[in-house]
């Protein structure tokens, strides 16, 4: 509780003073004559309020201080004009209790913010609109520099960042340039490989920029093999590339001119930045993405014939059609859990976020009806798949991984950036631990991970990863953005942009980052068993329509 004060503001400080001595005072039912000044408290907690509010801070935690204010001030206004200072025991028995009751709930309410003090903290949000380009990134820079919380973590080096930029902003205010600005702006948060960092109000395909560069398409995605083969993974029907005979399975020997493999590395546009693994895979949903109307030559062959063939295709508003379809989306109607029996006796176990849903059952409750039907049925091992899972909350996930361990683990530590200290610091009111809980289930475990299980959703593998009787499964990791965003970095930049950035990060047992992606591009939950991208398991994955990782996942727990 003390440790949590230190995430409190100044006047958050001096209110919770006041509150506590005026809560205590009206609490003790006893007789006295009351010095006259401490009949001005409550309006003194006002001006201390206004002046709160002047700082710009709204916070949730503030905001729990000022309901205190406002009740107390309207509680004790009248005493301010009464001549006679007396404050006489009430001497009905039952107005005494439920004046004493309210007073204790008061500091409980009291007790109770500041226990969650750092999740609840003031973090203010910078504007940085009215500036000039150059200016606002200077200001966001300096910002991010003191308080992103994987700076050191990824070996940012914030100066040459800005002795990179800073002219190019110049230039774009210069010549009043929005799109070279917008461009600009996103290339330099691409430079954290963090999905936590972003621009709000400005999505990859709602971007003009990404429009005008972009928003064409061919009719078909691709992916790179471990080998280098770079081979087309889906085919619009009666696209442009439908209409040359370019299949599912087809390899894309060169595009527009450039070795395919290289075409694919020099890809820029991205909605998953964080790891080299998970960059590989995402960058050929990109690689054959054009502006309307441009026309690129591409080189290919089939893999039935080795004919190498070549033809001209014209990019057409597609609405983005090839980056839906490889990207799931989560929609009302998907249930967040959901289970069964396989026939070949394994159980599975769909996690498809760690969201609440509060319109459905508590997702942990569904959970453990699935493992106690399972359990009952003596199922060969369990298959819990994480694929696609952007996250959620932490609790949530603390409380489903409670049925997979024998004895409390720990989940993670929370650090933020302490304002008044000027460093990070561990939040201890945010110290997550997996409880044992019912049903208990220790057979095997196959944990199903991608690149896009991402966030909290990467929680439940990092905290299993180690056990003898826990494998994880994946072609790659899971995403390597594990940090935490209570409350958030937001800096208003011009031309409208928020930039928001998450504010803390998850440490492990021994005080170490973990999760996100470092310096080198690794990151995340690493498979135990990662499946290799080659001919075979794209055959099967792409052209046969299996599921590969499943498949993997049995063979793993098989005697």
């Amino acid at each position: 509780m003390m440790d949590s004060l230190k995430w409190l503001t100044v006047y958050e400080m001096i209110l919770g003073v006041i509150h506590l001595f005026l809560l205590v005072w009206y609490a003790i039912p006893v007789t006295r004559r009351s010095a006259r000044w401490i009949d001005f408290v409550p309006s003194a907690g006002v001006i201390i309020m206004l002046a709160s509010l002047w700082s710009g801070d709204t916070s949730l935690l503030a905001l729990v201080f000022y309901f205190l204010t406002i009740i107390l001030f309207l509680s004790t206004v009248k005493r301010v004009f009464k001549v006679n200072p007396l404050i006489a025991a009430p001497k009905r028995i039952g107005f005494k209790a439920v004046k004493v009751v309210l007073s204790l709930f008061g500091v409980l309410v009291l007790a109770f913010a500041v226990q969650y003090g750092g999740e609840m903290r003031y973090n203010p949000s910078s504007d940085f609109s009215g500036l000039g380009y150059s200016d606002a990134f200077v200001q966001l820079n300096e910002r991010l520099s003191v308080e992103y919380p994987f700076g050191d973590w990824k070996k940012i080096d914030w100066d040459r960042l800005k002795d990179q930029y800073e002219p190019i902003f110049a230039e774009a205010e210069k010549t009043r340039d929005k799109d070279l600005y917008n461009k600009t702006l996103r290339d330099y948060l691409a430079t954290m490989r963090d999905g936590h960092i972003r621009i709000v109000n400005d999505k990859v395909y709602d971007s003009p920029v990404y429009k005008k560069e972009g928003g064409g398409g061919f009719g078909i995605s691709t992916i790179r093999l471990d080998n280098g083969r770079v081979l087309v993974t889906l085919v619009l029907k009666d696209s442009p590339a439908d209409k040359v005979g370019i299949k599912v399975g087809t390899e894309i020997i060169s595009w527009d001119g450039v070795d395919a493999g290289m075409a694919y590395r020099l890809t820029r546009w991205s909605d998953s930045p964080n790891t080299n693994q998970n960059e590989n895979v995402n960058q050929g949903r990109f690689m054959v993405r054009a502006s309307i109307g441009q026309e690129v030559t591409v080189v290919y062959k089939h893999e039935a014939d080795g004919e190498v063939m070549t033809a001209r295709l014209k990019a057409y508003d597609d609405q983005y059609e090839t980056l839906r379809r490889t990207k799931p989306q989560l929609t009302r109607e998907t249930p967040l859990i959901e289970g069964s029996i396989l026939d070949n006796g394994y159980g599975y176990i769909k996690i498809t976020s760690f969201l609440p849903d509060k319109a459905a059952s508590d997702p942990s409750g569904i959970l453990k009806h699935l493992l106690n039907d399972m359990i009952a049925k003596q199922v060969k091992g369990l298959i819990i798949d994480l694929r696609d899972n952007p996250g959620g909350e932490d609790a949530l996930v603390v409380k489903m991984a409670g049925h997979f361990v024998s004895q409390a683990t720990r989940y993670s530590y929370v650090s933020y950036y302490n304002r008044h200290t000027g460093k990070f610091e561990i939040n201890k009111g945010e110290d997550y631990k997996a409880i044992p809980s019912k049903p208990q289930y220790h057979g095997k475990i196959a944990i199903l991970v991608n690149g896009r299980t991402a966030s909290s959703g990467e929680g439940l593998p990092l905290l299993l990863k180690g056990q003898p009787n826990v494998t994880i499964v994946g072609f790659t990791g899971t995403n390597g953005s594990f940090g935490v965003a209570s409350s958030p970095i937001m800096v208003k930049m011009p031309e409208g942009y928020m930039v928001e950035s998450a504010d803390g990060r998850a440490l492990d047992v021994d005080g170490v980052i973990q999760g996100d992606g470092d310096d080198t591009g690794a990151g995340g939950a690493i498979p135990d068993i990662r499946i290799p991208l080659d001919e075979e398991t794209f055959a099967k994955k792409y052209v046969e329509g299996s599921d590969v990782e499943i498949l993997y996942a049995i063979e793993a727990m098989e005697p």
